[in-house]
C-alpha cells in the first residue's frame, strides 16, 4: 500500500491507496476517483506502520481492496460506511476509533 501524509491545522490527513491503483482513474455514471494526482503518490510502507498512521490521523482517504480491509480490521471505519466508484472501495472522512 502507498501512503501520503497531508499535514493539516486540524491534524495530518493520510491518504491510503492499495499498490495496484495508483496511476488509474476509476469511474462510473456518477462519480470519478483520479489516483493520478499528486494526492496519492506517497511512499509504500509495512502495513503496521500504516495501521499506526491511521489510528493517529485527523482524517483519512483510503481506496482498494486491502486498504479498506486494513481500516476495518484496525476497527477505524465500519463496513457501512465504505462507498464504491467502479466497484473500487473508499473512505473519505474521519476515523471511528471505538
Amino acid at each position: 500500500m502507498i501512503v501520503k501524509i497531508h499535514e493539516s491545522k486540524q491534524g495530518d490527513i493520510v491518504a491510503v491507496i492499495d499498490t495496484d491503483l495508483l496511476g488509474k482513474i476509476i469511474e462510473d455514471e456518477d462519480f470519478q476517483l483520479d489516483l493520478t494526482s499528486n494526492f496519492y503518490k506517497g511512499e509504500e510502507r509495512a502495513t503496521d506502520e500504516i495501521g499506526d498512521l491511521m489510528r493517529n490521523a485527523h482524517g483519512i482517504n483510503i481506496v482498494g481492496e486491502k486498504t479498506i480491509a486494513l481500516a476495518i480490521e484496525e476497527g477505524l471505519i465500519d463496513e457501512d460506511m465504505v462507498k464504491r466508484i467502479g466497484g473500487i472501495p473508499y473512505y473519505q472522512g474521519s476515523v471511528d476509533i471505538n
